[in-house]
């Protein structure tokens, strides 16, 4: 082979390199990723407890309670409280679940399901003598770790008043004796 063939091969070779190494550093020119000024993502903070509650509180309060309940359908209640069924039995003399049974749960005492080991925030509670009426059955549903810090209760809550009341009154019919509506 000749000297010219060689040249002819090695120039073939090199600019074919050049080539491929200047489409490259173009290539980089144009698709340039924008590095962020801080490494990583900002994480989110959590809220503080009581902020939520506070939060939850004002959003509750806007329609009071006792004009809820009187506007509130059971019908509806009952199937909105078929969520909480994988939890709660809602029969009379039903079995405790995961939670306790909540047929006559509306004025019946914090912590009185018989058989049923309750969390210690709620032992406290009922120690006091509280009972279960509407407001409390309100706060609880909207945000349980909220209301009562310390429950072993996996719900998140539900924010819409109207859909809590349903669910009140729904709890109200599971009783010998219904409870009055809040005034």
């Amino acid at each position: 082979m000749d000297s010219f063939e060689f040249n002819k091969i090695a120039g073939a070779v090199l600019g074919t390199l050049l080539f491929a190494m200047g489409i490259g550093i173009v290539a980089d020119m144009i698709f340039t990723p924008k590095r962020p000024v801080v490494a990583g993502y900002e994480l989110p903070t959590a809220e503080p407890v009581a902020a939520t509650a506070a939060a939850a509180a004002p959003a509750a309060a806007a329609v009071p309670l006792p004009v809820r309940m009187a506007a509130a359908d059971a019908k509806k209640g009952e199937t909105g409280a078929k969520a909480c069924a994988s939890c709660h039995s809602f029969e009379k003399g039903g079995a405790n679940k995961i939670g306790p049974a909540l047929y006559g749960v509306v004025e019946r005492p914090k912590g009185a399901a018989a058989g049923f080991n309750y969390s210690a925030a709620l032992k406290e509670r009922a120690a006091k003598g509280e009972k279960w009426d509407f407001a409390t059955l309100d706060g609880f549903i909207a945000n349980p770790k909220a209301y009562l810090p310390g429950t072993s209760m996996g719900y998140a809550g539900l924010a819409d008043g109207a859909k809590r009341a349903d669910i009140l009154a729904y709890l109200r019919t599971l009783s010998d004796s219904p409870a009055p509506l809040p005034q």
